[in-house]
């Protein structure tokens, strides 16, 4: 339902920044059916035939890339609304939909190039067990420093790269729109600026809002998977390290999967048209089924 609201384009956003909440929208989607729908489909119903062919390793290829298209999207969003309010020279040639479209298939290619590893990392079965490593790993991949180096350099890439690009975008903004803010004060006495920089601060305000809600609510909840991710790895390198207890992982894991979920209650809560359209949305079967039975 957010996915179709937000391609109508009635929600008083540009075209660059629906693109991106669009792609967003879609790749949370992916996440929530690879890893809340289909990874439990054979753990619940025990579906031993899919032992015979390496359906987990395909699995957790897609599993990983769209999670890592959800992440990289936010960053690429965080970069654009930068680019709009800090450089204005730029800002006509990169905050367009073109842009944005070759910026999205871009991250889309690579988080799939990136994750193919996965397909020979892990056995084609499945572990048959909720937690975050669904696929059976054979000693030898777990031992081996390789393989132990790939996925420290995963977990490094998505979400620690992130987490740094999205932090320092999010402080050079906040500090753009405070020295801007001083300087639109120093211009109250100039009633026809003032209008015009009160209409541009107002637009600003409501894009920072939404930017740093979308931003910290990735940072909170992807924080404690990423620790246990890292620091599990590695306890396989330094062995008398200290060991997270289990139910961290849980934790992280729930958190993790629930950020895939947030966005759209923060649309809804951001952004007034997009609750117009969403009552619309939710109204109009019934609006049709009054004039059905009234006809």
């Amino acid at each position: 339902m957010t996915i179709v609201i937000l391609y109508r384009g009635k929600c008083g956003l540009s075209k660059c920044v629906t693109r991106y909440l669009v792609a967003m929208a879609a790749a949370d989607l992916l996440v929530v059916i690879t890893d809340l729908i289909l990874r439990q489909i054979p753990i619940v119903h025990r579906l031993y035939f899919v032992q015979r062919i390496p359906v987990c390793n395909i699995h957790a290829v897609l599993l990983y890339a769209a999670t890592d298209c959800s992440v990289w999207f936010t960053v690429t969003f965080t970069f654009d609304r930068f680019v709009a309010i800090c450089c204005q020279k730029l800002k006509t040639k990169y905050c367009t939909e073109k842009t944005a479209a070759v910026v999205l298939g871009a991250v889309t290619v690579l988080s799939c190039l990136k994750n193919i590893f996965w397909y020979f990392m892990y056995l084609p079965w499945y572990r048959f067990a909720n937690t975050p490593w669904f696929c059976y790993v054979s000693v030898l991949v777990m031992i081996s420093h390789l393989c132990g180096t790939l996925e420290l350099l995963h977990s490094i890439l998505t979400p620690c790269i992130p987490f740094v690009l999205i932090l320092l975008l999010n402080a050079l903004t906040i500090r753009h729109i405070l020295l801007t803010s001083r300087v639109r004060r120093r211009l109250r006495d100039h009633s026809s600026e003032v209008i015009a920089s009160d209409i541009e601060m107002e637009r600003r305000r409501k894009s920072i809002i939404l930017l740093l809600i979308i931003s910290w609510n990735f940072i909170l909840l992807w924080a404690v998977f990423m620790l246990f991710s890292i620091w599990n790895r590695l306890s396989y390198f330094v062995l008398d390290i200290f060991h997270l207890p289990a139910y961290m992982k849980e934790i992280g894991f729930m958190l993790q999967l629930l950020s895939c979920c947030t966005n759209t209650c923060i649309y809804a809560v951001t952004q007034n048209k997009f609750r117009e359209q969403l009552k619309n949305v939710v109204k109009c079967p019934y609006l049709r089924i009054v004039k059905i039975i009234k006809w």
